[in-house]
């Protein structure tokens, strides 16, 4: 997915990107445990190759971004990719916060001037939230959704239902990011069903990078948006591989391209 962007068409990314850290098999959760304490020069170079991926995209959303503690050496790396990649409207979520040691969230990085923007936390254990962004307004409205949800299916299952809460009154949605789950996982099956979203590409492994066995991210969508493309992308910068969609908006969405320096509202 390459090229300047068209009318009414929006090409999205989602990507777990474990702040900036490689992972290549199993063992290397315990023996590399210590990155994700300490700052490794490895994580800006990992940072670098992101960026040149997240370039080619219109609306990016990130999971498991630092945004400027101790084990990132204090950068703030959602203004970093997003500088890099030359994104002009940037919002990030710090759901878990471990003193000066790390700051670990969600982000959105967008070429489209928002109309507002909310941060929720998810239910459960904290340290998972969901960040809403709208484009537009009224009932033709899009909303944008970038989440991280727990480990465990009980704490899924309570996330799920406050998710089906907030976007049920909405007609065109995108829910996207680290789920956690398979497809054929039974807390997805009530979130398809209790929201009317889809999954246009059942079946695209994402998880883990090197050897890709679990489809734990995902883009959903809205009936009223149409699906032009689904891949998953071969870059190992991470333990989860990002997955991308090109995807058509119907005509009444109408989206502010030009980037005005307004102050963009709480939803």
């Amino acid at each position: 997915m390459t090229g300047p962007a068209q009318p009414g068409r929006l090409r999205l990314l989602s990507y777990n990107i474990q702040s900036g850290l490689t992972t290549r098999k199993y063992s290397q959760y315990l023996t590399r445990s210590w990155k994700h304490l300490v700052p490794v020069p490895s994580r800006m170079a990992n940072l670098d190759g992101i960026a040149r991926v997240l370039a080619d995209y219109d609306l990016v959303g990130l999971q498991e971004v630092d945004a400027g503690s101790l084990r990132s050496g204090f950068v703030n790396q959602v203004k970093y990719l997003a500088d890099q990649a030359g994104f002009a409207h940037v919002f990030d979520q710090s759901n878990r916060k471990i003193g000066m040691i790390s700051q670990h969230g969600n982000a959105v990085l967008s070429r489209i001037r928002p109309d507002a923007t909310a941060e929720h936390k998810l239910p459960g254990l904290p340290g998972r939230g969901v960040l809403e962004i709208q484009f537009g307004s009224g009932s033709d409205a899009l909303y944008v959704l970038i989440l991280h949800m727990a480990l465990g299916r009980r704490g899924r299952l309570r996330q799920i239902g406050f998710l089906a809460e907030r976007v049920c009154d909405y007609r065109h949605v995108i829910l996207m990011g680290d789920f956690n789950c398979d497809l054929d996982s039974p807390e997805m099956a009530v979130l398809l069903e209790t929201v009317r979203l889809r999954e246009p590409a059942p079946g695209l492994r994402t998880f883990p990078s090197w050897q890709p066995s679990r489809q734990l991210d995902h883009i959903l969508v809205s009936s009223s948006i149409v699906v032009e493309r689904v891949e998953v992308l071969d870059c190992v910068f991470s333990d989860h591989l990002p997955i991308a969609m090109a995807v058509r908006l119907p005509e009444s969405v109408q989206l502010a391209w030009v980037s005005p320096t307004v102050a963009v509202p709480a939803l």
